[in-house]
């Protein structure tokens, strides 16, 4: 899905710089902590990256820690790094497979990569192993609503007012029935939340203005929450109403505006980082003053897949789904080679029989075919950056798949596989 007109006469810095405030609505770290671990745990006792910190002291010493594994991977989305959110989920259900924790953190994962569809899985299979809608409604809710199905969002997110997640479950309720028109409810859902000064609900509450229409009262309620950011703001909120249902609920919810037009990537590693997991997780904890653990090894998530539209900057990037460029724009990118030949049509096979051998490493990635003068090569991508490829090249490894960086140059012909 492509809104690039939506947003024709603004520059990419804009756009980044509004969206990067619009998507300020959210809390600090309110993630629902691990059920054994409820009774002690305050989530305003802590910030993300302190309570991260905490889960890997515990995971140096505990590799296998069920709390801190789904604890780790709650902090870790709250802090914008779906891809270690999901090593840690992974390892937690490896530890405690008939637990619905896992399930529910995944599929909470997977909606903030914009995929709500492959969500609702992961939430029905918590559902089934014990957890009450309670406790993973306000993600489920989520998803239904970038589904645009507003309505099943409203019961999900009325189910979350009783869990752990009761704040965020109100907000994005609020949000959720601006959408679907009903702005008096929507101001009564906050209103419990600004009474008690809630400074998240103060600023959902111009997007519940800005949804509705009201624009003028939106950027008022702009000018009481963020000062100063008015004139940034102002052409998204006033451009909000006319988006589609579920476009809206990923603007406000998630902070992913319509596109304007930016390369879509096939993967991008958390930045700031280096090229393995171990030093991802060595590097937070680093930058925390904390005393460095061993080593714990987040494996990559099942899948890389995209939100449908362009992250804001200042979140952490996103695993992307590859986007062919066409002969009039195609520039020089970074994409892993996986097999070359005289002939192409040897190519499409090849490709299905690498994916039949890790096909959740290879979910959400398509094939191209690059035709160069002297042969055809099979190759995904294209990368953000060279430590990118590396990455997944180095994740392709790990499963006996050999793959090299490979630059294109203009006179390559690039195509999607299957329509050379």
């Amino acid at each position: 899905m492509r809104y690039g007109a939506m947003m024709r006469g603004f520059s990419m810095p804009q756009v980044r710089i509004a969206i990067a405030l619009l998507a300020s609505v959210a809390p600090p770290f309110v993630a629902a902590p691990p059920a054994a671990a409820a009774a002690s745990y305050s989530p305003y006792a802590e910030t993300a990256s302190a309570a991260l910190a905490r889960y890997l002291r515990t995971l140096a010493s505990s590799p296998k820690d069920f709390s801190a594994l789904v604890g780790a991977g709650r902090a870790a989305l709250a802090l914008g790094d779906t891809q270690s959110a999901a090593g840690f989920l992974g390892r937690a259900e490896e530890v405690s497979p008939r637990s619905p924790l896992p399930q529910a953190g995944m599929g909470a994962v997977l909606v903030a990569n914009g995929d709500p569809s492959s969500a609702l899985p992961y939430f029905a299979r918590a559902h089934q192993l014990g957890a009450p809608v309670a406790t993973f409604g306000a993600d489920r809710g989520l998803a239904y609503d970038l589904m645009g199905q507003q309505a099943q969002a409203q019961a999900d997110y009325r189910a979350a007012l009783g869990g752990p997640d009761s704040d965020e479950a109100r907000r994005r309720l609020a949000m959720s029935l601006a959408i679907s028109g009903k702005k008096n409810e929507a101001l009564q859902a906050l209103a419990p939340l600004q009474a008690r000064g809630d400074t998240a609900a103060a600023r959902c509450r111009a997007f519940v203005l800005a949804l509705s229409g009201d624009s003028n009262g939106a950027m008022a309620a702009i000018d009481s929450a963020m000062p100063g950011s008015r004139s940034r703001v102002a052409p998204f909120l006033q451009r909000l109403p006319s988006l589609q249902a579920g476009q809206k609920a990923a603007a406000v919810n998630l902070g992913i505006f319509p596109d304007a037009g930016a390369t879509a990537y096939a993967y991008a590693a958390p930045p700031a980082s280096s090229t393995t997991p171990d030093q991802r997780l060595s590097s937070i904890d680093q930058f925390l003053n904390a005393p460095p653990p061993p080593a714990v090894r987040a494996p990559p998530p099942p899948a890389f897949r995209a939100a449908p539209a362009t992250r804001m900057a200042s979140a952490s990037p996103q695993a992307h789904r590859s986007q062919a460029q066409s002969p009039a724009t195609r520039q020089n990118k970074i994409w892993l080679q996986l097999a070359s030949g005289q002939n192409s049509e040897a190519l499409p096979h090849q490709f299905r029989r690498l994916k039949s051998r890790s096909g959740d490493l290879f979910d959400g990635i398509k094939g191209y075919v690059a035709k160069s003068p002297d042969r055809a090569r099979l190759v995904i991508g294209p990368f953000r950056g060279s430590s990118d490829a590396q990455t997944f090249a180095e994740d392709l490894d790990a499963v006996g798949i050999n793959a090299f960086s490979w630059t294109n140059s203009p006179t390559d012909t690039i195509v999607p596989l299957g329509t050379e």
